[in-house]
């Protein structure tokens, strides 16, 4: 296990600011109605993530909020991006379906070439249900995505694709149970509870020395984090893993989010990333 500091590579994110954010409906255990929220303190919180990212040296690039769409702040769940290549979302529930084409949109107006946007056949809810590493494309499936949008992505990206049976729905997306450490190492932490036993068998195998986190820290949605290969970003309440990434050699920076925690959702699910086609390609 590698114990010494670590350099991070500069990343490129995608955010869209918490402006009409609310808890208007209910669509994961996290979410309730009658939980007011402070939307002043919401934006504060999304605010300190985004210049935390730029403090570090990563680009963040803005997606424009919808007032009929108070989930769009969770930006991760809209696309997954690999090698400059964007496979688009279906999302499960009509409330954000909405949130597809904003996204699709978006990456159409900025640059991407029509062939390398493709909207989905089937369900999927982007970085929610997919996690990047060197060697694979890990997808949960369970409570959101369907287990056919697994093939789908991996004929579109060329990446084979690992599927995780979630069964916790606190856990309903694999990005509040699993976090890429190091995606040029094929390093994660996650919560070995969230999945099936089929699942924590093939995790434990392609991943011996995977963090484990607590019951305690998975709680805190402390593994819907985001990494640059150094710094660790995850909700503050996550106490339990600062030590163990430590003596990892990364860094932990502890992030409050929790005005956002309200629509069950931290660091990870307001951060998309936008994984450049490789040099040379």
């Amino acid at each position: 296990m590698r114990t010494t500091p670590r350099t991070p590579s500069p990343r490129r994110y995608l955010m869209c600011p918490p402006t009409h954010f609310a808890v208007t409906y209910s669509i994961n255990p996290w979410m309730d109605p009658t939980k007011p929220v402070d939307l002043p303190l919401a934006l504060a919180q999304w605010e300190d993530l985004r210049d935390r990212y730029r403090a570090l040296g990563h680009t963040v690039e803005l997606l424009a909020p919808d007032p009929a769409l108070p989930d769009m702040v969770f930006a991760a769940n809209g696309a997954t991006v690999v090698d400059g290549r964007v496979l688009g979302a279906r999302f499960a529930h009509a409330e954000r379906a909405a949130e597809a084409q904003a996204h699709l949109a978006w990456f159409r107006g900025n640059g991407w070439a029509a062939d390398d946007v493709r909207a989905p056949d089937h369900v999927n809810e982007g970085e929610g249900d997919f996690a990047v590493t060197a060697s694979w494309i890990l997808a949960g499936r369970g409570f959101r995505s369907s287990p056919l949008s697994h093939d789908e992505a991996q004929e579109f990206f060329g990446r084979p694709v690992i599927g995780l049976e979630l069964v916790d729905p606190r856990y309903y997306h694999l990005d509040t149970a699993l976090c890429v450490l190091d995606d040029a190492g094929d390093e994660v932490m996650y919560f070995p509870d969230a999945f099936s036993p089929g699942s924590r068998a093939v995790l434990a195998r392609l991943f011996p020395d995977a963090l484990i986190a607590t019951a305690e820290d998975a709680a805190a949605l402390g593994l819907n984090a985001v990494s640059d290969g150094r710094n660790v970003l995850l909700p503050q309440a996550a106490v339990g893993l600062f030590d163990p990434l430590r003596r990892r050699g990364f860094e932990p920076i502890g992030m409050d989010l929790g005005e956002l925690l309200k629509g069950g959702g931290s660091v990870k699910c307001c951060t998309q990333e936008l994984r450049p086609r490789p040099t040379g390609s």
